[in-house]
């Protein structure tokens, strides 16, 4: 599938020439010439990457960085601008921008940011794990339930993983304590009850609704 690139930037001619260039490196490409319009258009279509003008009609592109954040939105932005002091670099960082690419440019240069960025996405996407409102970054190991951050010792976090990673799934005790234990465990044979036990005390703290079913006679399975 094409990833879609948003351009917000009011110079007509760059604006078609870049848009023009990233058609032909088969990118889907919607424009934006001013800087209320850009915001909305991110907020509409949710691109998989923003190519932002610093300086817009209707508010800056700074602003519409700092408003995406605000919010949530974790779009790679990648700040198109004239300005090139350190502490101007600084500021479009700190407003929530992942790259900054100087006026003129050159577009083999910026494509290269752009396929940069994009990696670095589906890198992260790969690391989180979702289900229902239950999230699990296998890179930071940080878990939340909704906006409730779960601290989970290292097994608690290596059961939950396995589980949510094969959603709605029977696992069965034998696959989990291979997975999770190791083949060769020779430990308490209830290690897996006394954990899950553990996990739904800390999942549900909040009277959350279960989500880590017992299948009775065959192991567990995480489905609402």
């Amino acid at each position: 599938m094409k990833s879609h690139i948003l351009v917000v930037e009011d110079e007509a001619k760059l604006a078609q020439f870049v848009k023009m260039e990233l058609e032909f490196e088969n990118y889907e490409v919607t424009v934006a010439t001013e800087g209320f319009g850009g915001l909305s258009v991110a907020r509409e279509v949710k691109p998989d990457l923003i190519l932002l003008d610093w300086m817009l009609p209707g508010i800056s592109g700074l602003e519409i960085c700092r408003r995406l954040r605000q919010t949530g939105d974790k779009v790679p932005i990648i700040l198109l601008t004239a300005k090139d002091e350190v502490s101007d670099r600084v500021t479009g960082l700190d407003a929530g921008a992942d790259d900054y690419v100087i006026k003129p440019f050159s577009i083999e240069e910026l494509l290269a940011r752009i396929r940069a960025s994009l990696r670095r996405e589906q890198e992260e996407d790969l690391d989180l794990l979702q289900f229902s409102d239950l999230t699990l970054n296998r890179s930071t190991r940080e878990v939340f339930r909704g906006k409730r951050s779960i601290e989970l010792t290292a097994k608690e976090f290596d059961l939950l993983e396995y589980l949510i990673a094969h959603p709605r799934q029977v696992l069965t005790r034998d696959q989990i304590l291979e997975r999770v234990w190791g083949y060769d465990f020779m430990g308490d044979s209830n290690i897996i009850e006394v954990y899950v036990r553990y996990l739904r005390l800390k999942l549900e703290e909040d009277k959350e609704n279960r989500l880590i079913q017992t299948v009775r006679g065959v192991g567990y399975v995480l489905r609402e």
